[in-house]
């Protein structure tokens, strides 16, 4: 008899979507175990003997994981699936016949580095607030920012759901009308750089993500997408390990502790 494991974390395992979205899909009652309808999210399943189903979809194992860098165009959801049956990045991969899910979000109508993969754990280690990955944009703003404006950015600002972290900012370029920045930042709330911006009142014209975890889609088109690399999936594992270990020797410092050296794999390609 195999070992029973969380709902959410299954379809996480599975590449259904991440954990925190794994548990919204049960609450609202789109999986079926065994045939009955669970919105229990602390329900287990058996991976191997319980039949699972999404929206009347098969759920499996995959011993393979994937992992895609996709230059997500604007106009496209970053979502499985749209009630209001707009083009989705699922869409945008086509023969994909493996099922994966986007780490994370870009707007409707912003383009640039999307991930997608069946890798629940790898997802969440990237995703993790304690992780504090980078991801860096390019920002048309409205009107030539001045110093404060930029000041403000760089030390963060308190929204309406909170503060945020402090950003790195740099002017790229201007019109006189218009200007582009660099913004670099760890968090990921709603509209997050629309509503920073617009707080120091700086409306964005037009946004895109030029990298996330390192990973850049530079010599790719909107809508292209690849296979990563084993080396790439790699250094993300790295990465988001190291972010971590960092994250928890400054929480160790706050508290008076000593905290402990990182340890950084070199590589790592599951």
């Amino acid at each position: 008899m195999s070992e029973r494991i969380r709902l959410h974390k299954f379809l996480a395992d599975c590449g259904v979507a991440s954990r925190r979205k794994s548990e919204e899909i049960i609450e609202r009652g789109h999986v079926k175990v065994n045939g009955r309808v669970v919105d229990e999210v602390g329900t287990t399943v058996d991976p191997f003997s319980d039949t699972v189903m999404v929206d009347d979809t098969p759920v499996n194992v995959h011993k393979e994981k994937i992992h895609i860098l996709m230059n997500k165009p604007k106009g496209v959801v970053t979502t499985t699936i749209d009630p209001e049956k707009r083009q989705t990045v699922i869409d945008v991969l086509g023969t994909v016949d493996v099922r994966v899910y986007p780490v994370g979000r870009l707007d409707y109508d912003t383009e640039g580095v999307l991930l997608l993969t069946n890798d629940g754990e790898l997802a969440n280690a990237l995703l993790h607030p304690s992780s504090e990955i980078w991801k860096v944009y390019e920002v048309k703003v409205k009107g030539v920012p001045h110093y404060a404006q930029i000041n403000k950015l760089k030390q963060g600002l308190v929204l309406d759901d909170g503060p945020t972290a402090p950003a790195r900012v740099k002017v790229e370029e201007g019109t006189g009308r218009n200007t582009w920045l660099v913004l670099g930042l760890t968090g990921g709330r709603y509209h997050q750089i629309k509503r920073m911006c617009a707080s120091v009142g700086l409306p964005v014209l037009k946004l895109r993500r030029i990298e996330f975890a390192g990973l850049r889609v530079d010599e790719m088109n909107p809508g292209e997408w690849r296979y990563l690399k084993p080396k790439e999936v790699g250094r993300l594992w790295a990465l988001a390990r190291s972010a971590r270990a960092a994250a928890e020797a400054r929480r160790r410092r706050a508290k008076g502790g000593r905290p402990e050296k990182p340890k950084v794999p070199v590589t790592d390609s599951r």
